[in-house]
């Protein structure tokens, strides 16, 4: 199944983000949080990025989900770091909560990566009222 990456300048809203997801999406989909520095403050770590990317994607992709600039700033530059050029892991324009929620319920009907990463960016036309 394809994996999903929250990352967030926030412990707390990536791992909330995460479960809320996970519970959406049941056991199967590896949901995996990337959330503050590495010493719990606020802020984004590539190391922390990498690490939820790796373990996220279990050989059918993963996407990553960034909360504001510097998430995926810090997103994009572990990607191109790791880069293996068959774009197995994508980072998405979508709202972080709603694109995870999206993705996470596709993602556990078994689609595929293109699917997945549409329902997520397909999240921000969904109005809340």
């Amino acid at each position: 199944m394809v994996g999903i990456v929250i990352v967030s300048h926030s412990r707390e809203i990536a791992s909330g983000t995460a479960a809320l997801a996970a519970q959406m999406a049941g056991p199967d989909v590896r949901i995996e949080a990337a959330g503050g520095d590495p010493d719990g403050g606020l802020g984004t770590d590539g190391s922390l990025v990498g690490a939820a990317i790796a373990a996220a994607d279990q050989g059918e992709g993963a996407i990553v989900l960034g909360d504001l600039g510097s998430a995926i700033l810090t997103a994009r530059a572990v990607l191109e770091d790791h880069a293996d050029g068959n774009g197995s892991v994508r980072l998405v324009d979508a709202p972080l909560v709603e694109g995870a929620i999206a993705a996470a319920v596709v993602a556990s009907a078994g689609m595929s990566l293109d699917e997945v990463v549409a329902a997520a960016e397909e999240a921000r036309a969904v109005p809340k009222f």
